[in-house]
């Protein structure tokens, strides 16, 4: 099964992710890991994005489209691969989406996790002080937010228009989301 998943910030895709491939036996392929090992393994691609990287640039679509290509074609993606933090705007979906097609492979579903901007703002409030991550006070929490409306809710209804899109409820405990989402995915 090939998957992707998004969602707001806090709304779980990481921790849902985690438990999704566990239950199917698909990879969790989180885009920035794939990222930084290509960086780290100095690939020809890694030694492409890290100069962007350096600069505190984005990496261009292109490259980011290259690296999710390499990743997906391995030997270990065969029975599936649930994709985290990647496509994130719409001409990376259009790329992604014409990738796929050139190596054989089908997006079956794109998991959309929804909740309370509020609670997601607790969420990740809560985060910051546990784990001591200078990035999770409201004003950045609430700017990374309308980051995620802008430009990655467009790709709701890219999916939804291709009939893949399926919106989970991302509040409450856990393993009822993760439930939930296994429910859509029957």
């Amino acid at each position: 099964m090939k998957l992707l998943i998004m969602g707001p910030p806090g709304v779980g895709k990481g921790t849902q992710a985690d438990r999704i491939k566990d239950k199917l036996k698909i990879l969790h392929l989180s885009t920035g890991d794939i990222l930084r090992a290509e960086v780290e393994a100095k690939s020809a691609i890694g030694v492409d994005a890290k100069l962007y990287m350096d600069f505190g640039k984005l990496v261009p679509d292109h490259i980011l489209i290259e690296i999710v290509k390499e990743r997906i074609s391995k030997d270990d993606c065969e029975n599936g691969y649930l994709l985290d933090g990647f496509p994130r705007t719409l001409p990376q979906a259009e790329g992604l989406d014409e990738m796929m097609h050139s190596i054989g492979h089908d997006l079956e579903c794109a998991i959309s996790l929804t909740a309370d901007e509020d609670e997601l703002v607790e969420r990740l409030i809560k985060r910051g002080k546990e784990s001591g991550r200078s990035d999770d006070t409201p004003e950045v929490i609430r700017n990374r937010q309308k980051i995620y409306w802008e430009q990655t809710a467009p790709l709701l209804d890219f999916y939804r228009g291709k009939g893949i899109l399926k919106e989970v409820d991302g509040s409450g405990e856990i393993p009822e989301i993760t439930e939930r989402i296994l429910d859509v995915l029957k």
